[in-house]
């Protein structure tokens, strides 16, 4: 028995979805963690003080490399962005979280590099980098033909006023309606 003809359509549809939630949750998942990694302690320096008790000085990654924070959180906001973006928009946003992503993960590749920093904290950060630079080169290759949010997240050409202005207030919505009772209008009659 063979399948409907729009059941392969809805396939197509339902895996764009898939993919586009899949990119996101990457990006996200990948930008947080580096985000969150970037400020832990990754290094303590002791100071001895004479007789007084020995010093201790906690200094976070993002003490340590400023950039890599405020790269991670642009990863957090371009993740968020691909759901509000579509074709070719979409796609260059997934070559910018793809170049975000791998700026988090040579970041982390510094702070395992550098001296006296514990080596956790840095690798999760490179770990972070590379997912979310992986949801962002799978949304450039693949981000063109997934679904859009829905039309009514966007203006109309019509403004809203207009459309339907033969029809009683009541029907257009209820703001139509309060507004015809601000004008001393019954709402219920056009």
């Amino acid at each position: 028995m063979t399948a409907p003809v729009t059941a392969g359509g809805g396939r197509t549809a339902a895996r764009g979805r898939r993919e586009l939630a899949y990119a996101v949750l990457l990006c996200l998942v990948g930008a947080g963690l580096a985000a969150w990694a970037v400020t832990r302690a990754w290094s303590v320096e002791v100071t001895s003080r004479g007789g007084l008790p020995s010093g201790q000085r906690s200094r976070t990654g993002a003490d340590l490399l400023p950039w890599v924070s405020a790269l991670a959180y642009v990863g957090l906001a371009g993740g968020g962005a691909v759901l509000a973006t579509r074709g070719r928009l979409r796609r260059l946003l997934g070559v910018l979280l793809t170049g975000v992503g791998l700026a988090v993960a040579v970041g982390g590749g510094v702070g395992l590099t550098e001296a006296g920093v514990s080596r956790h904290w840095p690798a999760l950060v490179l770990v972070g980098g590379l997912a979310s630079a992986a949801g962002g080169a799978f949304t450039a290759s693949r981000g063109g033909g997934w679904p859009a949010m829905g039309a009514r997240y966007e203006r109309g050409a019509a403004s809203a006023s207009t459309a339907g202005a033969d029809r009683p207030a009541v029907e257009r919505g209820t703001r139509d309606a309060w507004d015809a009772l601000d004008r001393g209008e019954d709402p219920t009659v056009s």
